[in-house]
């Protein structure tokens, strides 16, 4: 009797040490966002609204990981006068001038065409886990499942580039 007492607080210990491990996805998750606070890219949970889609009769609310990228060279007046947008991969009557599949959140008709120009080429390259993108003098942020590797986050960090650099 005394040995299965033992055995039994032993199983039980072992049992409370490997409840707290954390479990390879939340591994996956925390070097990924070791990588992504490298590349200088704050991670927050955010709460996404998404527009109310086609056929629905409520819309979703999501938490979602957002992958935060800084603006730094943006000037005050610049901050002052922002036109911020947002867009998500979701279909809605609200899509004017974006590729099929995403609508807008936010800013509908405030870019320019050329900025709207870049802003699709970038949708259209971006992989089916980025639920959304959106722009403030702040920062530009991907609304991103994290799904694939590390190369999927330098990725990210690349296509964002040129939207930052230009402003938009």
């Amino acid at each position: 009797m005394k040995w299965f007492i033992i055995t039994l607080v032993v199983a039980s210990l072992i049992g409370s040490v490997m409840w707290v491990m954390p479990s390879p996805r939340q591994r996956y998750q925390a070097n990924l966002r070791l990588k992504a606070r490298q590349l200088g890219i704050q991670v927050h949970m955010a709460r996404v609204s998404l527009p109310r889609a086609l056929g629905e009769m409520e819309p979703d609310v999501r938490t979602i990981p957002a992958y935060r990228i800084a603006r730094t060279n943006l000037e005050r007046s610049e901050r002052d006068s922002w036109s911020g947008w947002e867009v998500l991969r979701v279909d809605t009557l609200e899509n004017l001038g974006l590729p099929e599949h995403w609508s807008w959140s936010k800013g509908q008709g405030g870019l320019q065409p050329a900025a709207l120009e870049q802003l699709n080429s970038l949708l259209e390259q971006l992989p089916d886990d980025v639920l959304g993108v959106e722009s403030t003098p702040l920062s530009l942020t991907f609304y991103w499942d994290e799904r694939g590797d590390e190369s999927r986050l330098d990725y990210l960090h690349q296509l964002a580039q040129p939207l930052l650099e230009q402003k938009i």
